[in-house]
């Protein structure tokens, strides 16, 4: 059981020293990793996926629970307690979602059945575009894949660490994944460019020519602006899924979501 994990400083893209002492992510957490495009955002989250120990560009460490990981759990995917999940995601075995998700289940020695239609299940809270047990997992658009994915990690991977680059560039509605997550008692950490994330996660690392700048705490205010920005985000996303479906967007429409 992972109940931390701490990251050491390495350096920014100058080769200087980042100015942080150490960051600890504790068992439960949410965190959102913001910066503009190319400041580090990525690099930051592969460093804890490769639970690196100095040998990365960045040279950051990373240690689990105060003990600097072995090399089975850097090295053996069965062993490793940490899923990536990026914005290339894509799933190239020519599978039923059925068979990819029970060739999962018996790697991870669950031979219980009905993990795999709850994870498809789960998936589809997830996703407008409904996954089905026969879908090839070669046809599932990003959204879709992605969506498979988190719910595989969170039920059938049952990792502690989940790291999440860009979902809401997926189509997937991000509001489910983030309110499901912070019951997990997981650490959950978003790459992210949108404000509803960042604002709904716990802690949020600020990143900027390739090394931490800042971190910042959720408080009262940026709460009821989260609440807000999810009201927002809800309604654009039934424009959304109206549009997906065909639909033309009346003034009857705006007025009823808009008003």
């Amino acid at each position: 059981m992972i109940k931390e994990i701490t990251i050491f400083p390495g350096i920014d893209k100058n080769g200087y020293k980042e100015k942080f002492t150490y960051i600890k992510l504790k068992a439960g957490e949410t965190v959102s990793i913001v910066g503009p495009t190319g400041s580090g955002k990525t690099a930051f989250i592969t460093d804890i996926e490769l639970l690196a120990q100095g040998d990365t560009s960045t040279k950051r460490r990373v240690i689990i629970n105060g003990e600097i990981p072995t090399d089975e759990i850097r090295y053996n995917p069965s062993m490793k307690p940490i899923v990536m999940i990026t914005q290339n995601t894509k799933c190239f075995a020519d599978l039923t979602t059925e068979e990819f998700l029970q060739i999962h289940a018996r790697a991870r020695k669950i031979y219980d059945q009905k993990v795999i239609q709850a994870t498809i299940d789960l998936a589809n809270t997830f996703t407008g575009e409904k996954i089905k047990r026969d879908t090839r997992v070669t046809v599932l658009s990003g959204g879709q894949t992605r969506s498979l994915l988190i719910a595989d990690a969170i039920l059938i991977g049952a990792a502690p660490v989940i790291l999440l680059d860009e979902i809401e560039n997926a189509g997937i509605f991000k509001q489910e994944v983030v309110n499901l997550i912070h019951n997990t008692g997981k650490i959950v950490i978003f790459v992210t460019h949108d404000p509803v994330i960042a604002l709904l996660t716990k802690t949020r690392i600020i990143m900027e020519n390739g090394a931490v700048k800042k971190i910042l705490y959720q408080n009262e205010p940026e709460i009821k602006a989260a609440q807000n920005l999810l009201e927002l985000d809800k309604k654009i996303g039934h424009v959304r899924e109206e549009l997906r479906a065909g639909k033309a967007i009346t003034f009857d429409f705006l007025s009823v979501n808009f008003a």
